[in-house]
Order: C-alpha cells, then structure tokens, then sequence
C-alpha cells in the first residue's frame, strides 16, 4: 500500500510518521511545504516531497507518478485567531487545497482518503458529550472551512465512489506542538512553564476540554484509512478535563508548584467541551486510551529537551 501523508512534517503527522514507519508493506510520501512543518519530523526511509496543496498542478504531477493508495489529508492552516483575521487564506489552504487532493484522488483512481477535521464544526453546543448527528454550528472562519469540507468528501464518495473517513479531532496535545504555530494550551503551558513562568488562566479554571493525545489520533487515522465507504467519527477520550484538572497534571510533572493567575474568562470562549467516543469504538475498534498525566509529562519532558538541543 502507497499512502501519501500531506501535512506530514507537522505535529500531527509527525505522530503518523512514527505509526507508519512500523507497517509492514506500507510505503509511505509525505507531500509538506514545510512552513510549520518540520524536516526533522520525517524519519529517515520516508520521502518528503515539498509542495503546496494550492499547487494543482504540482499535485497533479505527483499523484500522475505515484500511484497512491490512499491520502491522509493533514495539511491546513489550524489557528482560529488567524482564519478570523484572513478568511482568504484560510479558505484557499482549507477548502480550495482539499478540492485539489480530491480531484487528483478521482483522477488518479485513489481508493481512499481519510480527513483530519476539528470539534470546532459543532461550534457553542452544550449538548455534551457531542454526537456526529449534531448539526454543525460553526464559529469560526476554520470551522467553517471544515464543515465545507466535509461536505465534499460526502459528495465525492456518493458520487465517484471514493472511500472518504472524516475523523474530528477534540483537542490534540502532545510532543512536538506548537513548533510550528498550531499549539494549544497544553504547548502555550509548557512553553512558560519551562521559562520558570507563571501561566495564566481566563475564567475560574473550571472550563472543561476533552484532551486528546497526538499518538492516538496517529491510530485512529491509520484505521481509518482501512474503513470503506464515508464515515464520520469524533476522536475524543470522552472524558471532561477542567482547565484546573490539567494544572495539577502539570504540576506533577513539573515537580513543583508555579504561579497561576485567574484572569477574566475571554468573549466568545466556550464553557464546557467533549466529544462522544462511542462510533471511533464501534467503527475503529479502539479508544484513546493515553493518560492525561502521563501525556501531559511526555509532552513537557519534550518541551525541556527541545529548548535544551538549541
């Protein structure tokens, strides 16, 4: 099996990479224009091909020579503050750069894609744990282009028959986050936290998240590129965790006490998050199982090493 990993040299995949390098009769082109992606992320053995998935022709090009089996479509602009602020890009990288993977899957005779898509689709939903039956209310430029996206892939598997596997990711932490732009709390924590900084809370702490680990995304993308027909599936751990809950988690790992200042809870931030787990279950066969300590600890432990290799 071919499989091409746009994306690839990013933090998520990053994870898959590692995943993928263990398969047996698994050939795997990592296709990354590297501008949050990382060389270094792609192991040795893997090809890195750099381009754009605005580059039609570029693609073209490279589907035309490869013959792939499948896609794992990671590559996006991730940050909702900037798909506010520039809708174009976001739109042209998220949207218009999933148009070009797809036309080259019908045109090429790819059999299946899988699709990294967000939570951020569902929007302001308290109607937790959130099931794929919520009608998506997005927020956001970047949820936006999501939800369009996954309109797409429906319409491209109804009508040319492509496999196509939508997983939406809760929120994914993990080792090498945030090297690129794409971090969340979790890197924006360990980032001051190994500066010997305080780190600063919006709201009482008591804002929940479902905190998934990058590994088990990695397991859940390569099953899901194993599934046919079009699915769409949460990647969660189901599992409520307060802002205040992963400070402990961080403390723990830290091996010491910090100063945490509780600021005014920010405009338009959401209160309570998680995701029903109970479809990746059924369709994928397993659950992300990584502890939050012990995920908060390998990340941070990274983190550490990271800064010290400069």
């Amino acid at each position: 099996m071919k499989i091409l990993v746009t994306g690839g040299a990013g933090f998520i995949g990053s994870h898959l990479l590692q995943l993928l390098q263990g398969q047996q009769g698994v050939e795997v082109v990592v296709y990354d224009n590297l501008s949050s992606g990382r060389r270094e992320h792609v192991p040795k053995g893997i090809r890195l091909v750099e381009g754009d998935v605005r580059d039609a022709e570029g693609l073209a090009h490279l589907f035309a020579s490869e013959g792939f089996d499948s896609v794992v479509h990671l590559a996006a602009q991730t940050m909702v503050p900037y798909s506010l602020s520039h809708p174009e890009e976001d739109c042209q990288i998220n949207l218009l750069g999933l148009i070009n993977i797809l036309e080259c899957c019908r045109k090429y005779a790819v059999k299946h894609i899988v699709f990294s898509s967000s939570a951020a689709v569902y929007g302001d939903n308290l109607n937790i744990p959130l099931h794929e039956e919520e009608k998506p209310m997005p927020t956001s430029a970047y949820g936006i282009t999501k939800m369009a996206s996954e309109h797409y892939l429906r319409m491209y598997h109804d009508l040319y028959g492509l496999n196509t596997t939508v997983l939406r990711f809760a929120n994914v932490y993990g080792e090498r986050q945030g090297a690129g732009g794409e971090g969340g709390v979790v890197s924006i924590f360990c980032k001051l936290l190994a500066a010997g900084q305080g780190v600063t809370v919006f709201g009482n702490g008591e804002q929940t998240r479902d905190f998934v680990y990058a590994g088990d995304i990695a397991e859940a993308l390569w099953r899901g590129s194993q599934l046919e027909g079009h699915h769409v599936i949460n990647i969660s751990t189901q599992k409520e965790t307060s802002v205040n809950q992963l400070l402990a988690a961080f403390k723990q790992a830290v091996g010491r006490e910090f100063p945490v200042q509780y600021a005014p809870i920010r405009e338009g931030d959401i209160f309570r998050s998680v995701l029903a787990n109970g479809r990746c279950v059924e369709l994928l066969g397993f659950c992300p199982a990584m502890n939050l300590q012990e995920g908060v600890a390998r990340t941070y432990a990274d983190y550490l090493q990271k800064i010290g290799d400069k």
